[in-house]
Protein backbone atom coordinates (compact mmCIF):
# COMPACT_ATOMS: atom_id res chain seq x y z
CA UNK A 1 0.00 0.00 0.00
CA UNK A 2 1.28 3.45 -0.88
CA UNK A 3 2.51 5.63 1.98
CA UNK A 4 2.37 8.98 0.24
CA UNK A 5 1.76 11.87 2.58
CA UNK A 6 3.76 10.53 5.53
CA UNK A 7 5.96 13.29 6.94
CA UNK A 8 5.45 15.36 3.82
CA UNK A 9 7.77 13.24 1.64
CA UNK A 10 6.72 11.90 -1.72
CA UNK A 11 3.18 13.11 -1.30
CA UNK A 12 2.75 15.39 -4.28
CA UNK A 13 2.65 13.15 -7.32
CA UNK A 14 1.63 14.74 -10.60
CA UNK A 15 -0.42 12.41 -12.74
CA UNK A 16 -2.22 12.44 -16.04
CA UNK A 17 -5.66 10.96 -16.36
CA UNK A 18 -8.03 10.53 -19.22
CA UNK A 19 -11.05 12.63 -18.42
CA UNK A 20 -14.21 10.92 -19.48
CA UNK A 21 -17.42 12.93 -19.78
CA UNK A 22 -20.01 10.53 -18.44
CA UNK A 23 -23.07 12.66 -18.96
CA UNK A 24 -24.78 14.47 -21.77
CA UNK A 25 -24.97 18.23 -21.67
CA UNK A 26 -27.58 19.56 -19.30
CA UNK A 27 -29.25 22.89 -19.96
CA UNK A 28 -31.01 24.78 -17.22
CA UNK A 29 -33.31 27.71 -17.87
CA UNK A 30 -31.16 30.76 -18.37
CA UNK A 31 -33.27 32.77 -15.95
CA UNK A 32 -32.37 30.58 -12.96
CA UNK A 33 -28.86 31.95 -12.56
CA UNK A 34 -28.56 34.92 -14.86
CA UNK A 35 -31.74 36.46 -13.52
CA UNK A 36 -30.03 36.65 -10.14
CA UNK A 37 -26.75 38.02 -11.51
CA UNK A 38 -24.76 35.01 -10.34
CA UNK A 39 -23.00 35.02 -13.71
CA UNK A 40 -21.37 38.34 -12.85
CA UNK A 41 -17.69 37.77 -12.11
CA UNK A 42 -17.63 39.95 -9.00
CA UNK A 43 -20.74 38.45 -7.45
CA UNK A 44 -18.71 37.03 -4.58
CA UNK A 45 -17.82 40.54 -3.43
CA UNK A 46 -21.31 41.93 -3.42
CA UNK A 47 -21.71 41.31 0.31
CA UNK A 48 -19.06 41.54 2.98
CA UNK A 49 -19.29 41.10 6.75
CA UNK A 50 -18.42 44.76 7.24
CA UNK A 51 -21.42 45.83 5.20
CA UNK A 52 -23.92 43.66 7.05
CA UNK A 53 -26.78 45.02 9.09
CA UNK A 54 -26.55 44.33 12.81
CA UNK A 55 -28.05 40.91 13.42
CA UNK A 56 -28.16 38.27 16.13
CA UNK A 57 -27.86 34.60 15.24
CA UNK A 58 -28.39 33.41 18.80
CA UNK A 59 -32.14 33.15 18.21
CA UNK A 60 -32.84 32.75 14.47
CA UNK A 61 -36.35 32.28 13.10
CA UNK A 62 -37.55 29.76 10.53
CA UNK A 63 -38.41 31.35 7.18
CA UNK A 64 -39.04 28.38 4.88
CA UNK A 65 -39.14 24.60 4.91
CA UNK A 66 -38.19 23.34 1.46
CA UNK A 67 -39.44 19.95 0.30
CA UNK A 68 -38.42 18.15 -2.87
CA UNK A 69 -35.68 15.68 -2.07
CA UNK A 70 -36.46 12.00 -1.75
CA UNK A 71 -33.49 11.15 0.47
CA UNK A 72 -31.29 12.50 3.25
CA UNK A 73 -29.83 15.96 2.57
CA UNK A 74 -26.05 15.56 2.28
CA UNK A 75 -24.80 18.95 1.11
CA UNK A 76 -25.93 22.59 0.98
CA UNK A 77 -24.14 25.51 -0.68
CA UNK A 78 -25.13 29.13 -1.30
CA UNK A 79 -24.44 31.17 -4.40
CA UNK A 80 -21.94 34.03 -3.89
CA UNK A 81 -24.75 36.58 -3.63
CA UNK A 82 -26.67 34.44 -1.10
CA UNK A 83 -29.85 34.33 -3.23
CA UNK A 84 -29.71 30.74 -4.50
CA UNK A 85 -29.19 27.54 -2.52
CA UNK A 86 -28.01 24.31 -4.16
CA UNK A 87 -28.76 21.05 -2.37
CA UNK A 88 -27.72 17.46 -2.92
CA UNK A 89 -28.50 14.25 -1.14
CA UNK A 90 -29.15 10.55 -1.05
CA UNK A 91 -31.80 10.63 -3.76
CA UNK A 92 -31.98 7.57 -5.97
CA UNK A 93 -31.68 9.80 -9.03
CA UNK A 94 -28.48 11.53 -7.81
CA UNK A 95 -30.32 14.81 -8.15
CA UNK A 96 -29.30 18.35 -7.29
CA UNK A 97 -31.95 20.97 -6.52
CA UNK A 98 -31.70 24.75 -6.90
CA UNK A 99 -33.80 27.00 -4.66
CA UNK A 100 -34.67 30.69 -4.88
CA UNK A 101 -34.34 31.89 -1.29
CA UNK A 102 -36.19 35.14 -1.86
CA UNK A 103 -39.32 33.19 -2.79
CA UNK A 104 -38.64 29.87 -1.08
CA UNK A 105 -39.26 27.97 -4.29
CA UNK A 106 -37.58 25.26 -6.33
CA UNK A 107 -36.21 26.79 -9.52
CA UNK A 108 -34.10 24.02 -11.03
CA UNK A 109 -33.22 20.33 -11.03
CA UNK A 110 -30.01 18.70 -12.21
CA UNK A 111 -29.56 15.00 -12.87
CA UNK A 112 -26.21 15.08 -11.16
CA UNK A 113 -24.97 11.53 -10.54
CA UNK A 114 -25.83 7.86 -10.57
CA UNK A 115 -25.94 7.68 -6.76
CA UNK A 116 -25.90 9.89 -3.66
CA UNK A 117 -24.56 13.45 -4.02
CA UNK A 118 -22.11 13.87 -1.14
CA UNK A 119 -20.78 17.41 -1.57
CA UNK A 120 -21.44 20.58 -3.58
CA UNK A 121 -19.38 23.73 -4.08
CA UNK A 122 -19.90 26.90 -6.10
CA UNK A 123 -16.75 28.76 -7.10
CA UNK A 124 -16.38 32.23 -5.51
CA UNK A 125 -16.66 33.87 -8.94
CA UNK A 126 -20.06 32.22 -9.39
CA UNK A 127 -19.11 30.53 -12.65
CA UNK A 128 -18.86 26.84 -11.71
CA UNK A 129 -20.94 24.37 -9.73
CA UNK A 130 -19.12 21.17 -8.78
CA UNK A 131 -20.61 18.03 -7.27
CA UNK A 132 -19.21 14.71 -6.11
CA UNK A 133 -20.73 11.36 -5.38
CA UNK A 134 -20.49 7.78 -4.23
CA UNK A 135 -20.21 6.93 -7.94
CA UNK A 136 -16.52 8.05 -7.66
CA UNK A 137 -16.96 11.03 -9.99
CA UNK A 138 -16.89 14.82 -9.85
CA UNK A 139 -19.13 16.74 -12.23
CA UNK A 140 -18.91 20.38 -13.30
CA UNK A 141 -21.53 22.80 -14.58
CA UNK A 142 -20.87 26.17 -16.19
CA UNK A 143 -23.25 28.60 -14.51
CA UNK A 144 -22.77 31.20 -17.24
CA UNK A 145 -24.17 28.89 -19.89
CA UNK A 146 -26.13 26.66 -17.50
CA UNK A 147 -24.65 23.52 -19.06
CA UNK A 148 -22.84 20.43 -17.90
CA UNK A 149 -19.19 20.77 -18.93
CA UNK A 150 -17.03 17.95 -17.60
CA UNK A 151 -16.67 14.88 -15.40
CA UNK A 152 -13.43 14.45 -13.47
CA UNK A 153 -12.57 10.78 -13.01
CA UNK A 154 -9.57 9.34 -11.22
CA UNK A 155 -10.84 8.54 -7.76
CA UNK A 156 -11.43 4.84 -7.26
CA UNK A 157 -13.77 5.16 -4.30
CA UNK A 158 -16.51 7.37 -2.84
CA UNK A 159 -15.78 11.11 -3.21
CA UNK A 160 -17.08 12.74 -0.04
CA UNK A 161 -15.89 16.36 0.04
CA UNK A 162 -15.05 19.26 -2.27
CA UNK A 163 -13.48 22.68 -1.72
CA UNK A 164 -12.45 25.38 -4.18
CA UNK A 165 -9.72 28.00 -3.90
CA UNK A 166 -10.63 31.66 -3.26
CA UNK A 167 -9.42 32.59 -6.76
CA UNK A 168 -11.73 29.92 -8.28
CA UNK A 169 -8.81 28.24 -10.07
CA UNK A 170 -8.30 25.00 -8.13
CA UNK A 171 -10.79 22.36 -7.00
CA UNK A 172 -9.72 19.87 -4.32
CA UNK A 173 -11.54 16.59 -3.73
CA UNK A 174 -11.38 14.26 -0.74
CA UNK A 175 -12.32 10.59 -1.06
CA UNK A 176 -11.83 7.25 0.59
CA UNK A 177 -8.74 6.85 -1.62
CA UNK A 178 -7.11 10.19 -0.78
CA UNK A 179 -6.96 13.79 -2.01
CA UNK A 180 -6.73 15.07 -5.58
CA UNK A 181 -6.43 18.53 -7.09
CA UNK A 182 -8.01 19.74 -10.32
CA UNK A 183 -7.46 22.75 -12.55
CA UNK A 184 -10.87 24.42 -12.95
CA UNK A 185 -9.76 26.81 -15.67
CA UNK A 186 -8.23 24.17 -17.93
CA UNK A 187 -10.62 21.50 -16.59
CA UNK A 188 -7.95 18.88 -16.14
CA UNK A 189 -6.29 16.86 -13.35
CA UNK A 190 -3.62 18.81 -11.53
CA UNK A 191 -2.11 16.61 -8.82
CA UNK A 192 -2.54 13.77 -6.38
CA UNK A 193 -1.84 15.14 -2.92
CA UNK A 194 -2.10 11.93 -0.93
CA UNK A 195 -3.34 8.42 -1.66
CA UNK A 196 -4.80 5.32 -0.09
CA UNK A 197 -3.53 5.55 3.48
CA UNK A 198 -5.84 8.52 4.03
CA UNK A 199 -9.61 7.91 3.91
CA UNK A 200 -10.79 11.51 3.67
CA UNK A 201 -14.23 12.43 4.93
CA UNK A 202 -14.02 16.22 4.95
CA UNK A 203 -11.94 19.12 3.61
CA UNK A 204 -11.60 22.86 4.20
CA UNK A 205 -9.46 25.56 2.59
CA UNK A 206 -8.00 28.57 4.39
CA UNK A 207 -9.26 32.03 3.38
CA UNK A 208 -5.93 32.82 1.67
CA UNK A 209 -6.02 29.56 -0.32
CA UNK A 210 -2.61 28.45 0.95
CA UNK A 211 -3.58 25.75 3.42
CA UNK A 212 -5.81 22.70 3.10
CA UNK A 213 -7.27 20.90 6.11
CA UNK A 214 -8.40 17.28 5.88
CA UNK A 215 -10.21 15.04 8.32
CA UNK A 216 -10.08 11.25 8.08
CA UNK A 217 -11.70 8.09 9.38
CA UNK A 218 -9.15 7.73 12.20
CA UNK A 219 -9.95 11.07 13.82
CA UNK A 220 -6.81 12.73 12.45
CA UNK A 221 -6.78 16.29 11.07
CA UNK A 222 -3.94 17.20 8.72
CA UNK A 223 -2.83 20.57 7.40
CA UNK A 224 -1.28 20.72 3.93
CA UNK A 225 0.66 23.44 2.13
CA UNK A 226 -1.07 23.66 -1.24
CA UNK A 227 1.87 25.42 -2.92
CA UNK A 228 4.37 22.67 -2.12
CA UNK A 229 2.10 19.72 -1.38
CA UNK A 230 3.94 19.17 1.92
CA UNK A 231 2.30 18.06 5.13
CA UNK A 232 2.50 20.97 7.58
CA UNK A 233 1.06 19.42 10.71
CA UNK A 234 -0.85 16.35 11.89
CA UNK A 235 -3.32 16.63 14.77
CA UNK A 236 -4.61 13.61 16.64
CA UNK A 237 -7.86 15.47 17.04
CA UNK A 238 -10.64 12.97 17.73
CA UNK A 239 -11.34 9.38 18.73
CA UNK A 240 -13.70 8.75 15.83
CA UNK A 241 -14.32 9.87 12.23
CA UNK A 242 -13.81 13.59 11.55
CA UNK A 243 -17.10 14.79 10.06
CA UNK A 244 -16.30 18.45 9.50
CA UNK A 245 -13.46 20.98 9.38
CA UNK A 246 -13.76 24.74 8.91
CA UNK A 247 -11.32 27.64 9.05
CA UNK A 248 -12.28 30.76 10.94
CA UNK A 249 -12.66 33.82 8.65
CA UNK A 250 -9.36 35.29 9.89
CA UNK A 251 -7.57 32.05 8.97
CA UNK A 252 -5.92 31.80 12.40
CA UNK A 253 -7.93 28.88 13.75
CA UNK A 254 -9.54 25.66 12.60
CA UNK A 255 -12.69 24.02 13.94
CA UNK A 256 -13.08 20.24 13.72
CA UNK A 257 -16.10 18.04 14.51
CA UNK A 258 -16.42 14.31 14.96
CA UNK A 259 -18.57 11.29 15.60
CA UNK A 260 -16.99 11.30 19.07
CA UNK A 261 -19.59 13.99 19.91
CA UNK A 262 -17.07 16.81 20.31
CA UNK A 263 -16.12 19.97 18.45
CA UNK A 264 -12.62 21.41 18.85
CA UNK A 265 -10.96 24.73 18.07
CA UNK A 266 -7.28 24.61 17.07
CA UNK A 267 -4.62 27.28 16.66
CA UNK A 268 -3.26 26.88 13.13
CA UNK A 269 0.22 28.21 13.80
CA UNK A 270 0.98 26.29 16.99
CA UNK A 271 -1.26 23.26 16.50
CA UNK A 272 -2.50 23.69 20.07
CA UNK A 273 -6.03 22.92 21.19
CA UNK A 274 -7.73 26.18 22.15
CA UNK A 275 -11.17 24.97 23.20
CA UNK A 276 -13.48 21.96 23.21
CA UNK A 277 -17.21 22.39 22.65
CA UNK A 278 -19.28 19.67 24.32
CA UNK A 279 -23.04 19.34 24.41
CA UNK A 280 -24.16 17.08 21.57
CA UNK A 281 -25.54 13.74 22.73
CA UNK A 282 -24.47 11.85 19.61
CA UNK A 283 -22.42 12.25 16.42
CA UNK A 284 -21.75 15.79 15.24
CA UNK A 285 -22.65 15.53 11.57
CA UNK A 286 -21.72 18.98 10.28
CA UNK A 287 -20.40 22.41 11.26
CA UNK A 288 -20.51 25.89 9.74
CA UNK A 289 -19.00 29.22 10.79
CA UNK A 290 -20.82 32.49 10.21
CA UNK A 291 -18.72 34.83 8.02
CA UNK A 292 -18.71 37.35 10.88
CA UNK A 293 -16.50 34.91 12.80
CA UNK A 294 -18.68 35.08 15.89
CA UNK A 295 -21.10 32.17 15.60
CA UNK A 296 -20.45 28.46 15.13
CA UNK A 297 -23.32 26.18 14.13
CA UNK A 298 -23.19 22.42 14.63
CA UNK A 299 -25.69 19.75 13.63
CA UNK A 300 -26.59 16.32 14.93
CA UNK A 301 -29.33 14.08 16.21
CA UNK A 302 -30.25 16.65 18.86
CA UNK A 303 -30.85 19.58 16.51
CA UNK A 304 -28.67 22.56 15.65
CA UNK A 305 -26.51 24.11 18.33
CA UNK A 306 -25.28 27.69 18.08
CA UNK A 307 -22.08 28.59 19.89
CA UNK A 308 -20.16 31.79 20.60
CA UNK A 309 -16.89 30.97 18.87
CA UNK A 310 -14.90 33.38 21.04
CA UNK A 311 -16.09 32.25 24.45
CA UNK A 312 -17.24 28.70 23.71
CA UNK A 313 -20.61 29.42 25.27
CA UNK A 314 -23.65 27.54 23.95
CA UNK A 315 -26.07 30.24 22.78
CA UNK A 316 -29.05 28.19 21.72
CA UNK A 317 -30.30 24.88 20.37
CA UNK A 318 -32.85 25.16 17.57
CA UNK A 319 -35.17 22.45 16.34
CA UNK A 320 -36.98 22.14 13.04
CA UNK A 321 -36.25 18.63 11.83
CA UNK A 322 -37.98 15.41 12.83
CA UNK A 323 -34.77 13.39 12.49
CA UNK A 324 -30.99 13.84 12.48
CA UNK A 325 -29.68 17.12 11.02
CA UNK A 326 -27.11 16.10 8.42
CA UNK A 327 -25.97 19.31 6.66
CA UNK A 328 -25.73 23.01 7.47
CA UNK A 329 -24.36 26.09 5.70
CA UNK A 330 -24.22 29.83 6.34
CA UNK A 331 -24.83 32.22 3.47
CA UNK A 332 -21.89 34.40 2.37
CA UNK A 333 -23.65 37.52 3.70
CA UNK A 334 -24.04 35.88 7.11
CA UNK A 335 -27.77 36.50 7.29
CA UNK A 336 -29.09 33.00 6.56
CA UNK A 337 -28.47 29.47 7.82
CA UNK A 338 -29.64 26.46 5.83
CA UNK A 339 -30.07 23.06 7.45
CA UNK A 340 -30.89 19.69 5.91
CA UNK A 341 -31.84 16.45 7.56
CA UNK A 342 -32.59 12.78 7.39
CA UNK A 343 -36.23 13.91 7.15
CA UNK A 344 -35.54 15.05 3.55
CA UNK A 345 -36.36 18.62 4.57
CA UNK A 346 -34.32 21.81 4.13
CA UNK A 347 -34.97 24.59 6.63
CA UNK A 348 -34.02 28.21 6.01
CA UNK A 349 -33.25 30.25 9.13
CA UNK A 350 -32.72 34.00 9.34
CA UNK A 351 -30.98 36.08 11.97
CA UNK A 352 -32.98 38.38 14.22
CA UNK A 353 -32.20 42.06 13.58
CA UNK A 354 -30.71 43.86 16.55
CA UNK A 355 -32.14 47.18 17.76
CA UNK A 356 -30.61 50.19 16.14
CA UNK A 357 -28.10 52.08 18.26
CA UNK A 358 -29.26 55.64 18.84
CA UNK A 359 -26.57 58.29 18.55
Amino acid sequence: MSREGRGGRGNFVLRSYTIVALMAAIALPVSIWQGLDIHIANAASQETPNSQARTNFANPYLVYSLLGHTGTIKSLVFSPNSKILASGGADNDGGIRLWNLEKGKLVGRIKGHKTSVESLVISPNGQTLASCSNDNTINLWNLRTNRFTRSFVGHTSNVLSLVVSPDSKVLVSGALDGIRMWDLQQQRPLATLVRFDNSIYTLAMSPDGQTLASGDNKGVVKLWNLSTGKLIRELTAHSNVVTGVAFTPDGENLVSASRDRTIKLWNINSGELVRTFTGHNNWVNAIAINPDGQTLASAGRDGIKLWNLTTGKLLNTIYGHSDWVSAIAFSPDGQTLASGGFDKRINIWRAQPLPRIQN
